[in-house]
């Protein structure tokens, strides 16, 4: 049975950098997406169709092991039905899936003149309700020993939420995906009413994306703990400062660079005691939560 990664968001930058490197690592089919790109043994997912084929066939001219492993498979993660086609088409194709990796997101620009409340809609909906669909449909395909990893940031640490109340509802021990996605609906609608910061939130529409993003994955590690002998493990990590379109170029580390830790965190050996639920960067269990 041949091993399947998904990779969102692939198509270019850092995505396509974590296929190039698991096509080395990974022994399977990898998706890329973009907006859909899926890889099998490696599944490139990208929402762009022309854009995802082009990024697969520029990584087969490159790179000689992901002739046979790259797949490419449409993907809009703000779509749920263009989800549910890509889990479908897993699940008929493959029967399950060993490795996700939640790399699609996006970021306003600073100078972008979008109303502060409609970038915190539309970045939410995306980076976080986006990515929270996408594990809902391809959780229940995940085989024992899978790995998953949600792209997260350094923008998004706990301390960046000013009020305490806010910050301790979301790390709770009794804390919900639902309970997260509510506190990310108040900031939205604060945000709409401008008065978000008096609040104690953030002024960033994607470092509160991405906080939630981070505290969504020590949830889904403490539900994935309640069958051990399963040993599937979630993290969160944080690629860097990275030269792609999302920093507009003017990142300091590379594509490549920025793909180490998520790959590293992808390859997890089995039964591994940690990380497990963490927030990484470099290698690295960080403190997120201080």
């Amino acid at each position: 049975m041949k091993r399947v990664a998904v990779v969102t968001g692939a198509n270019k930058g850092i995505g396509y950098a974590i296929v190039d490197k698991l096509c080395s690592l990974f022994d399977g089919v990898i998706y890329l997406t973009g907006s859909v790109i899926v890889m099998i043994s490696i599944c490139f997912l990208a929402r762009n169709e022309e854009l995802g084929l082009k990024a697969v066939k520029q990584l087969q001219a490159t790179n000689p092991d992901s002739e046979k492993k790259v797949k490419f498979h449409q993907l809009d993660i703000t779509n749920v039905e263009s989800i549910h086609r890509l889990a479908e088409h897993i699940k008929k194709t493959h029967g399950g899936l060993d490795i996700l990796i939640n790399n699609a997101a996006i970021a306003f620009k600073s100078n972008d003149v979008t109303p502060f409340g409609d970038q915190a809609e539309i970045t939410a909906q995306t980076n976080f309700f986006g990515t929270i669909n996408v594990c809902n449909a391809l959780f229940p395909l995940l085989r024992d020993h899978a790995r998953i990893v949600n792209l997260s940031s350094r923008a998004g640490m706990l301390d960046s939420i000013r009020n305490s109340e806010i910050r301790q509802n979301l790390i709770a021990p009794t804390a919900t995906i639902e309970s997260i996605s509510d506190i990310l609906n108040d900031f939205i609608k604060k945000a709409k009413q401008n008065s978000h910061q008096d609040d104690g939130y953030p002024n960033s529409a994607y470092g509160m994306s991405k906080i939630a993003i981070t505290a969504v994955t020590l949830i889904q590690q403490r539900i994935f703990d309640e069958k051990p002998n399963r040993d599937i493990v979630v993290n969160a990590c944080c690629p860097g400062y990275i030269n792609t379109d999302m920093t507009s170029r003017k990142g300091t580390g590379t594509p490549e660079q920025g793909a180490d830790t998520p790959v590293y965190l992808a390859t997890l050996d089995p039964n591994i005691k940690l990380p497990r639920g963490e927030f990484v960067a470099e290698r690295k269990i960080l403190k997120w939560k201080s």
